[in-house]
């Protein structure tokens, strides 16, 4: 059975940084697509950013050249480096890994971005 645990989530104020992390057990890790999602109080959940390796990644437009996602598969996890952050960026974030179109969340944690 396929587990993702988010951590690093909180209430930061505009202009600050946060670092969340996913690891992933019951798979190997490195077969996943890997990506991080989130939604907004009122609004659909959206792609922030995924990677499928180092040389394939994707961002969303509203985030990108703030963050960056990352993956170390010797610890089976997936990192969202947020920078800058604004109030817009306040939503749950959900991590994500597909593998065989099979896809897996986890729990999500929350990000209040203050101004």
């Amino acid at each position: 059975q396929v587990q993702l645990v988010e951590s690093g989530g909180g209430l930061v104020q505009a202009g600050r940084s946060l670092r969340l992390s996913c690891i992933v057990s019951g798979g190997i890790f490195s077969t996943y697509a890997m990506g991080w999602y989130r939604q907004a109080p009122g609004k659909q959940r959206e792609l922030v950013a995924n990677i499928i390796s180092g040389s394939l990644i994707k961002y969303a437009d509203s985030v990108k050249g703030r963050f960056t996602i990352s993956r170390d598969n010797a610890k089976n996890t997936v990192y969202l480096q947020m920078n800058s952050l604004k109030p817009e960026d306040t939503a749950v974030y959900y991590c994500n890994a597909v593998r065989a179109s099979i896809q897996y969340w986890g729990q999500g944690t929350q990000v209040t971005v203050s101004s």
